[in-house]
């Protein structure tokens, strides 16, 4: 029987700040359905599409050379042959290599669906789908997701991150985070979602719509500052400093001073 038992979920802002109200997944796609055998079905058909299939050999009609024949038809003691691009030849064609072929994998829309909604469902039961309210990223900036990330205590797993429709700068913010995909609802797979740990789904994506809540940008991490140089160790510095000062000034000097040399050709 189905578990609906997991139907709402948590919510979180942009910035990672937990709201006090639970967000009720829809009904029609959470409905604690999980189908192990259509989601096989599905991932290996992803897989098998993402194959180029561009492996190639020649067979001996299309190998460089061997149109004399290697020697004479009798008399040399030796086996018969006509071209030493047969396939027992050093350099020869390939027999029943590979060509280049299509991998495609079809799989029937409905099958698709259920295959996604199985997924889905299966992270809801393990309590890894948290919501987000709106990603409003007026420009892209990857420490936003970092900082996100950090303060969903998810910064170490897989975590996939479904915005509502095309949203280029949270796309551009995190696509350079290792273990972070960022992607329309609509454009997931059931790969994508059974690849990973964490789903961020946007609220607007499961047709609700939050309300904003006033929250402050959280604060930066200082830096850890450097430890303090000893007073000997400092004194040190400072006097093989003003030593280098010197000796480049004397130098300065000495080449000011120095006479021109005279000239060693004799006038005629």
């Amino acid at each position: 029987m189905p578990d609906n038992q997991n139907s709402s979920v948590s919510s979180f802002t942009a910035l990672g700040t937990a709201r006090t109200e639970k967000v009720q997944l829809p009904e029609a796609t959470f409905d604690g359905t999980i189908n192990m055998p259509v989601m096989h079905q599905a991932v290996k058909a992803f897989m098998a599409n993402q194959r180029q299939g561009n492996a190639s050999t020649k067979i001996r009609k299309y190998v460089v050379g061997g149109n004399q024949k290697p020697w004479k038809q009798k008399g040399t003691g030796r086996a018969r042959q006509g071209s030493t691009r047969a396939p027992h030849f050093v350099g020869g064609g390939t027999v029943f290599g590979p060509t280049p072929r299509a991998y495609d994998e079809y799989v029937p829309r409905q099958s698709r669906a259920l295959a996604k909604k199985s997924a889905l469902n299966a992270r809801a039961n393990e309590g890894a789908i948290l919501v987000i309210d709106a990603f409003t990223y007026e420009t892209p900036r990857t420490a936003n997701l970092i900082a996100l990330l950090a303060r969903l205590e998810v910064s170490d797993k897989k975590v996939l991150v479904l915005t509502d429709g095309v949203k280029r700068n949270v796309f551009l913010s995190g696509r350079n985070i290792p273990n972070l995909h960022v992607m329309p609802y609509t454009d997931s797979s059931t790969y994508h979602i059974l690849w990973s740990d964490v789903v961020l789904v946007e609220a607007g994506a499961l047709g609700t719509t939050l309300e904003p809540i006033a929250e402050e940008a959280p604060a930066k991490v200082a830096k850890r500052a450097r430890p303090a140089a000893d007073a000997g160790t400092a004194a040190k510095k400072t006097a093989k400093k003003a030593a280098k000062k010197a000796a480049a000034k004397d130098t300065k000097a000495a080449a000011k001073k120095a006479p021109a040399k005279k000239s060693t050709k004799k006038e005629k």
